[in-house]
């Protein structure tokens, strides 16, 4: 198999530490970026910005706000992109009441309170089961911190203003792979099986006992989805 370079986009208030385990597993057959998607306020300017760090032709998995740069990029410049991976994230825009809720968190980070935005975040984030596991939810507290209230306000700012991507997704023609945990309850797996099936040639691979950061709750699954799609096949399950 041809050696490609793979782009890992970062959800949410996560930055490299969310794709470790991906990483590390998919070295012998990619070389691995993980983009830093904490300096911008909108998807144009974080798409721009993994595209000018990216080689001329490159793979993407992104998860949740991560799929959305997926999207945007695909925007700009779909003839660059090899291969996708979405991973807990959808095509559809904002609902109207879930960018209320996001300029809230925004005034409770501007008022001094960002302490408590993930906290207040991981049960509709994690399974039920991993709340009290300090390697998971103790991680997406650490990379909440290390990211801080700037980044948070910008990133929410950029997933509020994304647009539909619903429209775009039959025009998708490199190999693709849709992956959700089957207990996500921010981008359900209705969500998932939306885009897989809107996608021509895509798959659909539910993770099992898995919430909305799949990446770090059922890490070796999601990297043998990942090597899988890599050489060009993907499990229907994991």
């Amino acid at each position: 198999m041809t050696r490609t370079h793979l782009v890992f986009l970062p959800g949410l208030l996560t930055d490299r530490r969310l794709w470790a385990h991906q990483a590390a597993s998919v070295a012998e057959r990619a070389d691995v970026t993980v983009a830093d998607l904490g300096q911008d306020d909108t998807l144009a300017a974080m798409a721009e910005r993994v595209l000018a760090a990216a080689p001329p032709r490159f793979s993407l998995a992104g998860l949740s706000m991560g799929g959305y740069v997926a999207f945007e990029i695909l925007r700009r410049a779909p003839e660059r992109v090899e291969r996708l991976a979405l991973l807990d994230t959808t095509a559809r825009p904002d609902l109207p009441e879930q960018s209320e809720r996001r300029k809230d968190a925004i005034a409770v980070a501007r008022a001094g309170g960002f302490d408590k935005i993930m906290p207040g975040m991981l049960p509709m984030l994690l399974h039920p089961d991993h709340l009290g596991c300090e390697a998971i939810a103790g991680l997406a507290k650490e990379m909440a911190t290390a990211l801080g209230p700037d980044a948070f306000i910008g990133q929410q700012s950029a997933i509020m203003a994304r647009p539909d991507s619903r429209p775009g997704l039959p025009a998708i023609r490199c190999p693709t792979v849709v992956v959700v945990g089957r207990q996500d309850a921010l981008t359900p797996p209705d969500r998932a099986a939306e885009m897989a099936s809107a996608i021509p040639g895509a798959r659909l691979v539910v993770v099992e006992d898995s919430g909305h950061l799949s990446a770090i709750e059922q890490p070796q699954a999601v990297s043998a989805v990942l090597n899988y799609w890599l050489q060009e096949g993907v499990a229907a399950t994991a």
